[in-house]
């Protein structure tokens, strides 16, 4: 665990217990400070350290708290523990800021911050992969794996490789990257920004506010002159902005040409991003559950051809633009999910669509009017949370699909 004497002295209130608050609980109570904790679930708030104090913040206020530690899960425009903070003068981060505060007590080391609205899990992945490959110590943590602060401090000349959503940017106010990189911006999770774009793109880009001056920024790379064929863990052609980032992170890092190679090629991938999860009588079925708005699923429909697509959920939007292009690619759609009759709409005219309303129905569908050389491919162009508490558990139940057929 990671521990700094830099929070001694402050009272926290950490608001907010899934896996990344109560890790920070835990650090801050055996760093020696003074803690209380509140999650609206009592079940949660059980299982955080029994040295901090549990307060419901809404109701007794802020006063007296230096720091208010939020879930990034929490809307701070709309919630109201933002403005008891505010009227409190108690400053708002998250754990990735309680971390940036502990890096002058922790061995010398270097981080990479990942961040962009697709491909942050993949690239964060990939970087790390390509240093444990190369014998540098790594620890990958932020919004993807381990809270950071629960992992042990890596020792000397250690790189901690962090994937950094919006959320968790807007509550990080000094972390100074080594090498941050944004990968792309395309609209998602406006609701948290006032609908507005432009606010959603600033908060990504606040990254690059934090660095020093003599620290490497990677905006938006162009991998399209990669030759992705020779690394199997990064198929399609998304995946070479995703190897472009992590080549350009790596060379920054001082990591040799013949290293970072080594690494792309036994880059495994990452489960529910275009994940192979079977192949029966000549039909491939790929998982890229993580498809969680049109932006995000192009690339899988870019990726292969004769596609049996599931697709639906909880939409995000009610346009198809940005995968408009691929659906040339598609023989025809399984429609799940809330968003069956949105997407049939939307689909009409272009795609042969069937409701199907679960991803069980979808896959035996699909299943059984495939042949050999197609795709049956989940990417849902959605959120999976009308149906599933993730795209984790949506990712399941298709691997589960597929295995009981």
């Amino acid at each position: 665990m990671i521990l700094a004497r830099a929070w001694q002295g402050k009272r926290y209130a950490v608001y907010g217990l899934a896996r990344s608050g109560l890790a920070s609980v835990d650090a801050l109570v055996k760093s020696g400070c003074e803690v209380a904790c509140w999650d609206d679930k009592e079940a949660a708030r059980a299982k955080a350290n029994p040295f901090a104090e549990r307060v419901d913040f809404l109701e007794a206020g802020l006063n007296g708290f230096d720091a208010l530690v939020v879930s990034p899960g929490v809307p701070l425009n709309t919630h109201p523990i933002a403005e008891t903070a505010r009227h409190a003068g108690c400053a708002i981060i998250g754990d990735v800021e309680l971390f940036a505060q502990a890096r002058p007590e922790l061995p010398d080391h270097a981080v990479v911050g990942i961040t962009g609205t697709n491909g942050k899990s993949t690239t964060t992945a990939l970087i790390h992969h390509i240093l444990k490959q190369a014998g540098v110590p790594a620890s990958m943590g932020g919004n993807i794996g381990i809270p950071i602060l629960q992992q042990d401090p890596l020792q000397r000349g250690g790189v901690y490789v962090l994937e950094l959503s919006s959320y968790q940017i807007d509550i990080t106010q000094s972390l100074d990257c080594e090498v941050a990189v944004l990968l792309n911006v395309t609209p998602d999770h406006l609701d948290r920004y006032d609908g507005s774009f432009a606010k959603y793109r600033a908060s990504k880009e606040r990254l690059f506010a934090m660095q020093s001056e003599d620290n490497v920024a990677v905006i938006e790379p162009d991998g399209s002159a990669l030759d992705a064929s020779k690394w199997p863990g990064l198929q399609g052609p998304h995946n070479a902005q995703n190897a472009a980032a992590a080549v350009m992170a790596c060379a920054a890092l001082g990591l040799e040409r013949s290293e970072i190679e080594a690494g792309l090629a036994s880059y495994p991938g990452l489960p529910h991003r275009m994940e192979r999860v079977a192949e029966k009588d000549g039909v491939l079925f790929v998982n890229d559950s993580k498809g969680t708005n049109p932006a995000a699923s192009a690339p899988a429909l870019a990726a292969y051809e004769n596609i049996r697509w599931i697709v639906g959920g909880q939409a995000k939007t009610e346009s198809l633009d940005e995968l408009e292009a691929q659906l040339g690619h598609v023989t025809k759609a399984y429609l799940i999910g809330e968003s069956a009759e949105l997407f049939e709409r939307l689909l009409s005219g272009k795609v042969e669509t069937l409701h199907c309303e679960t991803v069980e129905r979808a896959v035996t569908q699909a299943a059984a009017e495939a042949q050999a050389g197609d795709i049956v491919l989940l990417s849902p162009a959605c959120a999976s949370f009308d149906q599933f508490s993730d795209f984790e558990a949506r990712g399941d139940a298709f691997r589960a699909a597929v295995g009981a057929l």
